[in-house]
């Protein structure tokens, strides 16, 4: 096989290895089979077209037309003519099926159904970074600008799924592009033959394979770095929230609505309920007789990765005229049915809307999206609650303690999505569970002693200024150091109710607020409050209150149980304003969402429930830093290399007679490796004088330039072959004149590549090279001579 063949071969493989990171994020993977198909197709017809071979730009137009013929083949064979020739009726089909594949990315959760729209984007993808791939590496042969569109290929695919196959991804999409870099060395060291074949190198060489050792060295080099980019992100600073704490704020939705992404309103919550000024978030009048269970929820957070609860990523919807009946709800249980407007302050910024649970019905303008599974509205295309008036018809529950005590086993379904715990949470959450609810008979009983275990009798202690915590032990350690705010006790009640085989979630949102003399409620930033909601069937999900001091405590859990062990049950405040901290705010400064905003009135600015967080640690920043900075500099390193290596040959230093043979030296062979990055590979074969004939002839130099590769050449034979070197002046400026001349005739892509990736870097593998083998050979003898000394002292 050529090697031309074989970089093409290779470049097919390294498109597909990054394209593997694509396959979380759909099911069934069958399109895969497909893609690697096709893809083997267009690279075929761009080796055939360079076997001609054609021009450059022919070569890709030539496999740019053979990739959309295919594509109509398989897409769009009804409405082409001879079934592969698109027409328009061809063209409009598949843009037709574009626009369905962009609405089911946004409909459907990850992974999602292999739709003909998301086939057609899955594949139409990876054969145009599979066209751009080979277009870089085989046809311009510039293998290092083709790792752009695999990053590109790799990073869309990494940011969608995530998971804990994310590594092997990742490994899979360095060592594609490692692979291309490597095979383009061989093949380009293949064709160098004498060229760096001489005496010195020879033993470089293997005869047997043709193989370089700068090529061997490559692959070492390779697996270390690899080792390196796997290893080391293990000891950097974690990107995500903690356990008790949150992910970044923020909605994804696609055109017309979609999935939701990761969102936690958690992450300032600490600070909104340590405010120092506690400004109205909203205002609402209700119809409702008893406003002590007017809990206004957000969001809920149901998927617990033992790192964060956060929301899944779930199927929305347009909003419907009414909401069906609530999960799990019986016709047996006594509910009521109320209306509620509220009114949304002109500088509160939310994508979720708060409400009543359950609503049945929600009359608000804007655009707006349903989620089913939690029963909640977030805001599509930048909409948010800004300044929103809306009127919201929802239920009051009133399920008996009977009720929830005789209630039979969800579905299987339902229980393995919501009884979920990671493997890394600590054994004590568990343990503990176990011993707050010995003796009890029923999952309600459970939940009470669990509920009173934190608000009555466990010995707890509210607190907001205690640190939201991370990592998978925080649970662990709040039920050791007994103290925290709503976060702590609605994350351990809820992981312990898992625990025990209760289907369990977080909610977040607000308490009911206080009265005011006009009749309505004010709600403001010290009512931001999170709860668990545990499911029973027959009833569904039902919300508990284990936090000291805040909210209320749910009428159904307040009587005596069988096998209860509890004495006394709290009684229900109607306020949560009564309970804010009175140490001084630790997130009195305006966060950085409400700047976005422009809702901070003061230098003591609140923080909304959805800002962000109160300040980055400066370890985080340290890491982050130093990260971005890895991933700008290393691929500037050939050139900063490069830049480095001409001042020192071009430098002042050393210009006596005894350094004129160096200097000289130096000189030229910065010549030849400007010359050797604009293409003109050196020849080692040649006297000076004929190189730099080579060179003007080459790089189309002109009388200027001309005469200065001469007189340089001349220098070098001076120093070469006279009795007693003499320094000759002027050889640095001649040296650039020559640098000029070269760049300036030079095309653009050509200029860029000699900044950027210059050929002339490849010294640096062969310095390794010669190291590693003096050093292989230092060892060697040093192994060989400690062999034989006892033999010697014997003797």
């Amino acid at each position: 096989m050529s090697g031309r063949a074989r970089l093409t071969l290779y470049a097919a493989a390294a498109t597909l290895m990054a394209a593997c990171a694509l396959l979380p994020l759909v099911k069934p993977a069958t399109w895969f089979l497909q893609a690697a198909f096709l893809l083997a197709l267009q690279s075929a017809v761009g080796a055939l077209t360079r076997r001609v071979p054609l021009a450059r730009p022919l070569t890709v137009a030539a496999q740019a037309l053979v990739t959309l013929m295919l594509l109509t083949l398989v897409f769009a064979q009804q409405q082409a003519l001879l079934g592969f020739v698109p027409g328009p009726e061809a063209f409009r089909h598949l843009g037709d099926l574009l626009q369905a594949g962009t609405d089911d990315v946004g409909r459907y959760a990850i992974p999602a159904p292999l739709s003909d729209g998301i086939r057609l984007m899955l594949i139409g993808g990876v054969l145009v970074i599979g066209l751009a791939v080979d277009t870089l590496a085989v046809t311009f042969r510039s293998a290092a600008p083709a790792g752009l569109p695999l990053l590109a290929l790799y990073s869309v695919a990494a940011g969608l799924s995530g998971g804990g196959w994310a590594w092997l991804w990742f490994l899979l999409a360095a060592a594609g592009y490692l692979m291309l870099l490597l095979a383009e060395g061989r093949d380009r060291l293949s064709q160098w033959g004498r060229v760096f074949g001489g005496a010195p190198r020879s033993q470089g060489l293997d005869a047997s394979s043709g193989t370089v050792a700068p090529v061997r060295t490559g692959r070492r080099i390779g697996v270390v770095a690899l080792g390196i980019a796997l290893v080391v992100p293990l000891g950097l600073p974690a990107l995500d929230g903690g356990l008790l704490g949150g992910a970044g704020a923020g909605v994804g939705s696609g055109s017309g609505g979609g999935t939701i992404s990761a969102v936690n309103p958690l992450v300032s919550l600490r600070d909104s309920l340590n405010v120092d000024e506690d400004r109205q978030v909203m205002s609402y009048r209700t119809n409702s007789e008893d406003t002590q269970d007017m809990y206004l929820r957000i969001v809920s957070l149901d998927d617990f990765d033992g790192t964060a609860w956060k929301p899944a990523q779930r199927h929305i919807q347009d909003v419907p005229d009414t909401f069906p009946t609530p999960i799990g709800l019986g016709a047996d249980v006594q509910r009521s049915e109320i209306q509620t407007r509220i009114s949304a302050a002109d500088w509160y910024a939310q994508d979720w809307l708060p409400m009543p649970y359950p609503v049945s019905k929600v009359n608000i303008g804007g655009s707006w999206r349903y989620e089913p599974v939690g029963r909640t509205l977030v805001g599509d295309h930048g909409q948010n609650t800004r300044g929103v008036r809306y009127e919201v018809t929802s239920l009051i529950v009133r399920p008996t303690a009977e009720q929830l005590a005789n209630a039979p086993e969800p579905s299987k379904a339902l229980k393995r999505e919501f009884t979920k715990v990671p493997s890394s949470l600590p054994a004590v959450v568990a343990d503990t569970a176990r011993k707050v609810t010995a003796g009890s008979t029923n999952h309600y009983e459970q939940a009470v002693k669990l509920q009173d275990y934190f608000a009555v009798n466990g010995g707890f202690t509210y607190n907001t200024q205690v640190q939201v915590g991370s990592g998978s032990a925080a649970i662990a350690r709040f039920l050791k150091d007994k103290q925290g705010f709503c976060v702590h006790f609605s994350f351990a009640m809820a992981s312990m109710a898992r625990t025990l085989g209760i289907p369990a979630r977080v909610a977040v949102g607000f308490t009911p607020g206080s009265p005011q003399a006009d009749g309505s409620m004010s709600v403001g930033l010290r009512d931001a409050h999170a709860w668990p909601e545990l499911y029973f069937e027959g009833v569904g999900w039902t919300r508990f209150e284990p936090t000291p001091n805040r909210g209320s405590v749910p009428e159904y859990t307040q009587t005596d149980t069988p096998g209860s062990n509890s004495s006394t049950v709290p009684k229900p405040s109607t306020s949560t304003s009564a309970a804010p901290s009175t140490a001084p705010s630790a997130g009195g400064n305006c966060l950085a969402e409400q700047k976005k905003l422009e809702a901070c009135p003061s230098q003591s600015a609140p923080a909304a429930v959805g800002s962000k967080d109160d300040g980055t640690p400066w370890f985080q920043i340290l890491g982050y830093t130093l990260a971005g900075l890895l991933l700008l500099v290393v691929p500037l390193l050939p050139m900063l290399w490069r830049m480095r290596l001409r001042s020192v040959r071009l430098g002042a230093h050393g210009r006596g007679e005894a350094d004129a043979p160096a200097y000289t030296l130096a000189t030229w062979l910065e010549v030849t490796d400007t010359a050797w990055d604009y293409g003109i590979v050196p020849d080692e074969s040649l006297t000076p004088r004929k190189a730099a004939a080579r060179i003007v002839r080459l790089g189309l130099l002109e009388a200027e330039a001309s005469e200065a590769v001469h007189r340089m050449a001349a220098a070098v034979e001076q120093v070469l072959y006279a009795p007693h070197p003499r320094l000759t002046a002027g050889l640095a400026e001649d040296a650039r004149r020559v640098t000029d001349a070269l760049g300036a005739r030079a095309s653009r892509p050509a200029r860029l590549r000699a900044l950027l990736a210059p050929r002339s870097a490849v010294r640096v593998a062969w310095a390794a090279s010669a190291y590693w083998a003096a050093l292989s050979a230092r060892l060697a003898a040093r192994r060989e001579s400690l062999l034989r000394r006892p033999s010697g002292q014997n003797s």
